[in-house]
């Protein structure tokens, strides 16, 4: 997947300027894709000489450069060519792993307390994880076709954490 299909998701989502892009991309697709501020802008003038997207002096621009982007049918074209492509599964790239294979082979490495670590770390993410769907999904209205399919994703993130929580207490109990 490139950053520039996340983007244009986010834009067909919602037009905006890069810096509330920026934002609002940290807060729904940056959970599962990563990209920082400055990788999106890059993205952007991309998909502008592209033409996937076009720019305009934001309303609220005043003496600033601001611009907002929105999505041309060229952009909607290249998204939806490119979710039509198969994808690989996940590919699990965890140093972690590679460091209990060292600790396996050596015998002499003490990882309980990283382990406890990033334990913690899942709790905290499952906790938010959890207050998004409390506070965005649970309220016992009907949800459209859109809303269910962010509430399966989040479902995703909340079992992802589930299951690394649960094999960090299997796994710090091997290591006691």
């Amino acid at each position: 997947m490139s950053l520039a299909h996340a983007v244009l998701t986010s834009l067909i989502e919602k037009s905006s300027s890069g810096y509330d892009l920026a934002r609002r991309f940290d807060k729904s697709i940056g959970y599962f894709w990563h990209a920082t501020h400055q990788q999106i802008y890059r993205e952007l003038a991309r998909m502008e000489a592209a033409g996937w997207i076009e720019s305009s002096s934001a309303p609220d621009a005043g003496k600033t450069r601001k611009r907002e982007y929105r999505v041309l049918s060229a952009g909607r074209a290249e998204l939806a060519r490119w979710a039509r492509e198969p994808s690989a599964p996940m590919d699990l790239r965890d140093e972690f792993m590679v460091k209990l294979r060292a600790d396996a082979a050596l015998g002499e490495i003490d990882l309980r307390a990283e382990l406890r670590r990033r334990i913690a770390l899942h709790q905290e993410k499952l906790a938010h994880y959890r207050a998004i769907e409390q506070r965005d999904f649970l309220h016992g209205k009907p949800l459209s076709r859109e809303a269910r399919i962010h509430h399966m994703i989040l479902k995703k993130g909340i079992l992802l954490e589930e299951g690394s929580i649960a094999w960090g207490a299997e796994m710090l109990a091997v290591l006691e």
